[in-house]
């Protein structure tokens, strides 16, 4: 089951109380909202537009999500005081609300259960760093690559109707983000070569098209059954 954003989490007297406490902010397309080692104490709340939180390895990369409308960026400097743990950076425009992270607690202090919004955030991002260690045990990359899929589809999917050849309708889901094969690599633990040959084998073949700007779902259900889910 899909964990409700952090702002669909909120009671409406606490988004507003956000608001008020925060401004509101437009990121361009390759900018950065943190940046990893650093001590910048902002708390994002993202609006419109996609964010991708990736480090930096010994000059590889690793994706640890992909963020949209509704998450946060930010929370666990807000929550301990530490450094930047990832970058953050817009892969379109993004609008959002930004505010110091002390008059992001201050909000939460003050909005009873709000804080329960925030532990749902860190959960998530504990039980998502859990499967995907549980996934290499033994390694089951197409389970990895077709929960990366599934995500992106939740969060950013538009749903579009396509006539086949013989006259019927097949419904699947737009992704217009900007999200290579070798991000969904970087993302779920393997190299470009294997996310192709994912791609181009059963059950997923011609069910799901990835290119430079857009991901094409045709079969949601494919993607389930390749991640070991019941399809909904």
């Amino acid at each position: 089951m899909q964990t409700p954003r952090f702002w669909d989490a909120l009671t409406p007297r606490a988004q507003e109380a956000l608001r008020r406490a925060g401004a509101p902010v437009v990121i361009r397309p390759g900018a950065f909202l943190t940046r990893e080692h650093t001590r910048a104490a902002q708390v994002f709340v993202l609006r419109s537009g996609a964010v991708k939180v990736w480090v930096d390895r010994d000059g590889e990369t690793a994706i640890l999500d992909v963020l949209g409308p509704g998450d946060l960026v930010g929370e666990l400097e807000a929550v301990d005081g530490g450094v930047r743990h990832a970058n953050a950076e817009a892969l379109t425009r993004v609008e959002a609300i930004v505010l110091p992270a002390a008059r992001f607690r201050g909000v939460l202090d003050a909005e009873p259960g709000s804080v329960w919004a925030v532990a749902a955030v860190l959960a998530e991002r504990l039980r998502d760093a859990n499967e995907l260690r549980v996934a290499h045990f033994p390694d089951d990359p197409e389970r990895r690559l077709a929960g990366r899929l599934l995500r992106l589809a939740a969060r950013f999917g538009s749903p579009v109707k396509r006539e086949r050849p013989d006259g019927v309708i097949e419904e699947g889901v737009l992704v217009q983000v900007p999200v290579t094969q070798q991000d969904l690599g970087r993302w779920a633990g393997m190299g470009r070569r294997k996310v192709a040959q994912i791609l181009a084998a059963e059950p997923v073949r011609g069910r799901v098209t990835v290119a430079r700007s857009a991901i094409a779902v045709r079969s949601a259900d494919a993607l389930h059954r390749l991640a070991g889910d019941d399809p909904p």
